[in-house]
């Protein structure tokens, strides 16, 4: 990638997660913790109150999102 097609991926992500905290801030939460915090289920679990099972089943669903968000 130039630096360029870089810049221009993480300008998509940054829109993505910001209508993604607008749609569902919990879930924007969630994400900044594991993509960007590098937290582990458990540890985000911790952090938000919730159980792995819950942390996991947000996380699928924040990826997919994204994915189809970026994919557009």
């Amino acid at each position: 990638d130039t630096p360029l097609e870089s810049q221009v991926d993480v300008l998509a992500l940054d829109e993505a997660l910001n209508e993604l905290a607008r749609l569902d801030p919990p879930q924007a939460r969630l994400v900044e913790l594991r993509y960007f915090g590098g937290l582990t289920i458990e540890e985000t679990a911790e952090v938000l109150g919730l159980s792995p099972a819950t942390v996991k089943r947000e996380w699928r669903l924040a990826r997919t999102w994204l994915h189809r968000e970026l994919s557009r």
